[in-house]
């Protein structure tokens, strides 16, 4: 069940703004406000869980399925030489909600070991162009069944 007051939730119902790749009865997608690198998408499930460790077992395959598009997605979409996939479980997670970044990479893009530093979209367009890009490029590749 969603929660009234976690922002992901709100964000995957469509109550509050985000530049959402996808939605279903599983869960969404939408872009990281604080990127690592422009293009950055958050996978989360609909339900709302905590952790990696809450999420139903009945899910986990159906969520990740949705974290597997996204990562061919953004590679895709965004001509991304691969993608860096990562969670965090209650430390440095920022909203309690349980989320899979999904990071667009390219050679020598200057990502080292655990330390993400943040970049910022121009501005609404801009945000909404890699969203699109993303979007256009899931077309099809989203398990039917969700």
């Amino acid at each position: 069940m969603p929660d009234e007051e976690c922002l992901f939730c709100a964000i995957a119902a469509g109550e509050r703004p985000g530049h959402v790749v996808f939605s279903d009865d599983v869960g969404a997608a939408f872009l990281d406000v604080r990127p690592v690198f422009k293009g950055h998408v958050l996978v989360v499930p609909r339900a709302h869980v905590e952790t990696l460790t809450d999420l139903p077992v009945p899910l986990v395959g159906p969520f990740f399925e949705r974290v597997r598009a996204v990562a061919g997605a953004v590679e895709r979409g965004l001509e991304a030489g691969g993608t860096f996939v990562a969670m965090n479980n209650r430390i440095s997670q920022s909203v309690p909600h349980l989320h899979a970044h999904v990071v667009p990479r390219n050679r020598k893009d200057g990502l080292r070991g655990f330390f993400w530093p943040r970049t910022k979209y121009d501005d609404a367009a801009e945000a909404e162009s890699y969203a699109r890009r993303v979007r256009e490029a899931l077309d099809g590749s989203l398990p039917s069944d969700g």
